[in-house]
């Protein structure tokens, strides 16, 4: 279980239906379709023990599904190896 999602919702999760990478926005960071909301901002608020709710009302043009998103496109990072691991 991720941040309680089931796998069945991640196999159904495209993370591209939310998740958009232009290099005319946000200097071509992974942003959220529609908005300037990087999904590294979602990760790290996240990481700092924020919760969904939470980063929900500091970005109201998310939803919970653009959060399964971000987890589900940083975990396709960690798979297909397009991360730089730290010594």
């Amino acid at each position: 279980m991720l941040s309680g999602v089931r796998l069945t919702d991640m196999e159904q999760l495209r993370s591209s239906d939310y998740i958009t990478v232009d290099s005319a926005v946000c200097h071509g960071k992974p942003c959220f379709k529609g908005t300037r909301v990087m999904v590294a901002a979602v990760l790290e608020l996240l990481e700092a023990g924020q919760t969904n709710s939470e980063i929900l009302q500091g970005y109201p043009q998310i939803t919970p599904q653009h959060i399964k998103a971000a987890l589900h496109f940083a975990a396709q990072a960690i798979d297909s190896g397009k991360f730089t691991p730290t010594a």
